[in-house]
């Protein structure tokens, strides 16, 4: 596929959740359990799944668990939904690395960071998304995660590399709404602009965004399904009353408190939900991140009940 075929494709929409990877109690990648949240968010009816990012604990999986992850997906869908892969690493010659076992697993899109823990210029950043794009041969997504990655995609990168076709769209989650306006103001064609954020999914619709990425769409896909679809429909108080109940149950990623790190309350609130909602066999989250509680879990439990989910 040429950079005019991936400029050419048909825009990513609606809700695509990056799936969380259950781990089994002693670090391995429990396949089974995967099978089943992949069938939960399909069911739930997302238009794409995107594996290995954030939510995924990419940063923590071996090379070799990426694989079983890639190719548990992929397989188990078989064409249903595509399957995007997050491509994540430092730099960019481990990044291609990781994008030639994506492709051979048959993804349909990939989605990269800029590059992290070396201190880059734009410039640089320009050349490494060329370069993945002209590895992988299939569309490439921005991933805009400055609080990882230490670096902002600013508007006119993401625009000009889109009008390259190197692009094919961005998630944003950078939390600056001004600047994915501004993203969504210039952009021409089919680039997919995708909120990374779970509470703001109504106004970024409304402002012209294409879809959300919601890490708590492993949780209620359906929720996510419905806020977009009453969006779609010009129907914006039904897609307020959906995101304010998403809102509340996004307290659930607060309940690990100051006691863990961000991440380990978040990714671990998600597994316990998915566990408590007997999707996925076992709560484990990678080390070194510090697990929940009974106590925290049992907090979540109420969240879900007030959420409508058990």
């Amino acid at each position: 596929m040429t950079t005019s075929d991936i400029a050419a494709s048909p825009a990513l929409t609606g809700v695509i959740p990056p799936v969380v990877t259950p781990l089994t109690p002693d670090g391995e990648v429990d396949v089974a359990s995967l099978v089943r949240l992949v069938d939960h968010l399909v069911e739930g009816g997302v238009d794409a799944l995107f594996t290995l990012g954030s939510s995924s604990e990419v940063a923590y999986l071996t090379d070799a668990q990426r694989e079983v992850v890639l190719d548990t997906v992929v397989g188990h869908v078989g064409g249903q939904v595509p399957v995007l892969a997050g491509v994540i690493d430092m730099t960019t010659p481990r990044v291609l690395a990781h994008v030639r076992v994506a492709v051979a697993a048959g993804v349909s899109g990939l989605v990269a960071t800029a590059p992290f823990y070396t201190r880059t210029h734009p410039a640089e950043i320009r050349t490494h998304f060329r370069a993945v794009a002209a590895g992988g041969g299939v569309p490439l997504y921005a991933y805009d995660l400055p609080v990882s990655v230490h670096t902002k995609l600013s508007a006119d990168l993401l625009i000009e590399l889109a009008a390259e076709g190197v692009l094919a769209g961005v998630k944003d989650s950078s939390g600056d709404d001004g600047g994915l306006r501004q993203v969504i103001l210039r952009r021409e064609g089919s680039f997919s602009v995708l909120t990374g954020s779970e509470v703001t999914v109504d106004s970024a619709l409304w402002m012209g965004a294409d879809g959300v990425v919601p890490g708590l769409g492993n949780v209620d896909p359906q929720g996510y399904v419905n806020l977009v679809r009453s969006a779609s429909l010009g129907d914006w108080e039904a897609a307020r009353r959906e995101q304010e109940r998403l809102v509340r149950l996004f307290e659930i990623v607060h309940v690990g408190g100051t006691r863990m790190g961000g991440s380990s309350s978040g990714l671990g609130a998600f597994k316990a939900a998915l566990h408590l909602r007997g999707i996925i066999d076992h709560p484990a989250t990678a080390l070194p991140q510090v697990p929940l509680n009974d106590e925290e879990t049992a907090r979540i439990g109420k969240h879900l009940a007030a959420a409508g989910l058990l």
